[in-house]
């Protein structure tokens, strides 16, 4: 019995073959090389912009390199990485890191998960609560720094003008370390919970109504069905917006700098580093001191801080998934 064939298009498309003219191995190579030339732009870029600068501050953390003369260098290992473990000023900015990250993370995600609740409702003027929960993040990080300095300032600020009513006498937040990494936290949760919030959005909308209207059949009232529908179906979003809310965090840089006001050294976060942070620690050896070879190690140390977060999490999640 014979059997029918049919050609694939890539096999329609190809000449047939024995084919050798110069148009044959043209086509054919057009075929076989197309793909890659379309997808090489964006790994020519990575390698220009990511693997390279990666590599690079990985070998200049094992030398000694200063900044006034960088083609100068001498190799000294691991000591780059060794002087971190007793360098107290290292330790206190990755305590001032942690500290505002869980100060701003936490809250601001809980703050957009009711954000986004809310705003599935069928309101009115949807589209306006919609951008103006976004609008923060459009907002410069120099403008909001500045007016939430003013907000709590020491004397005339607003913030304690308000405490005031409560018999609280005037905060010196910009002094304080908890006052100080209060204040920098609520900046970083007023720009980024609207953005938290529509991602958040996104993801309630691509959760299918059945599923509310059998809870809702079963008895179950508004809080029930956020909790046992909307929670497990938004539970990839939520790591995803925390492993991306603590890379920020952990990059967290123009907020501390700005609010410290000025000054001669403002990549210290204050006169006692009260909320210097990795990132501006990072700043003071790699540009004030001038100590390339220890800025790199610090990068590299917050990178590796970073993926092994991102691990635990990850493992954290697939946990959670096969233990239901």
């Amino acid at each position: 019995m014979a059997v029918a064939t049919t050609e694939s298009p890539l096999e329609k498309a190809l000449p047939p073959p024995g084919g050798s003219s110069w148009r044959s191995r043209r086509a054919r190579w057009d075929l076989k090389f197309s793909p890659y030339a379309f997808v090489s732009p964006f790994f020519v870029l990575f390698a220009a912009f990511g693997l390279y600068p990666l590599i690079w501050t990985a070998w200049t953390s094992l030398h000694k390199v200063e900044l006034e003369n960088p083609d100068q260098s001498s190799w000294v290992g691991l000591k780059n990485y060794t002087d971190l473990l007793t360098d107290h000023n290292f330790w206190n900015a990755f305590r001032n890191t942690f500290q505002m990250g869980v100060l701003s993370t936490v809250p601001q995600l809980l703050m957009a998960l009711g954000l986004a609740h809310l705003l599935n409702y069928k309101l009115r003027g949807r589209t306006f609560w919609r951008v103006a929960v976004l609008s923060p993040f459009a907002t410069s990080v120099a403008a909001a720094t500045l007016v939430f300095a003013q907000l709590f300032g020491r004397d005339y600020g607003f913030i304690n003008w308000v405490l005031h009513f409560f018999g609280i006498h005037n905060i010196d937040f910009q002094n304080g370390t908890w006052s100080a990494q209060i204040a920098i936290s609520v900046i970083v949760t007023w720009r980024w919970t609207g953005y938290n919030a529509l991602i958040y959005l996104a993801a309630m909308q691509a959760i299918p109504g059945e599923l509310y209207e059998s809870a809702a059949m079963d008895g179950a009232n508004r809080w029930q069905q956020f909790r046992h529908v909307t929670i497990p179906g938004l539970r990839p979003t939520i790591v995803f917006t925390i492993v991306v809310s603590t890379i920020g965090a952990s990059q967290l840089f123009g907020e501390p700098l700005l609010f410290s006001g000025g000054g001669s050294n403002p990549e210290m976060g204050g006169v006692n580093r009260q909320f210097q942070t990795l990132s501006m620690y990072f700043y003071e050896r790699g540009f004030t001191d001038q100590h390339l070879g220890r800025a790199a190690a610090i990068a590299w140390a917050m990178f590796l801080m970073i993926v092994l977060f991102v691990l635990i999490n990850t493992l954290l999640a697939r946990r959670t998934r096969s233990a239901k």
